[in-house]
């Protein structure tokens, strides 16, 4: 991935991010949002770059990557304020990247943690975790407990 122009990248996520603003302009009332497919398949492709995980093949069940110490790896990407789980994941990455912001890392660590603090299963078959609770069980992990940032976020 080292020969990525991840300048272009940011570029085209951001023109994806005004293409939904100006979608939600247009049609007042409805909502454009960025989610499934697009935004996990970006977190992936950036925290594989940033962490120097294998990913899986795409929609894999289980995880999306494998990270250079042999942990299976769930990562989750969002523009909003929660991310939700099927399945108590060994390791997981919860990446944030709000429109017009930087890309920043909410959660890097056991899956089990988040999974034990996760919601009800809804539903569909998720449990929802805020992105607040995720960065205050963040707090208390040790680095050892991490996986270790390579590259910082390209995006």
């Amino acid at each position: 991935m080292d020969d990525i122009d991840w300048a272009q990248v940011g570029a085209l996520i951001d023109q994806l991010y005004s293409a939904s603003d100006e979608l939600e302009a247009l049609f007042p009332g409805r909502k454009f949002t960025l989610d499934g497919h697009l935004v996990g398949s970006v977190g992936e492709v950036v925290a594989a770059y940033m962490f120097a995980l294998t990913l899986n093949p795409a929609s894999t069940l289980g995880h999306d990557a494998i990270a250079p110490d042999g942990r299976q790896v769930e990562i989750k990407l969002t523009q909003g304020k929660t991310v939700a789980l099927r399945h108590p994941p060994e390791h997981l990455l919860v990446l944030a990247r709000p429109k017009g912001g930087a890309l920043s890392v909410i959660y890097n660590g056991p899956g089990e943690i988040a999974w034990d603090a996760a919601g009800k299963r809804q539903a569909n078959g998720q449990r929802p975790i805020g992105l607040g609770k995720l960065k205050a069980l963040a707090a208390g992990l040790k680095d050892e407990e991490k996986l270790v940032l390579v590259r910082e976020a390209p995006v």
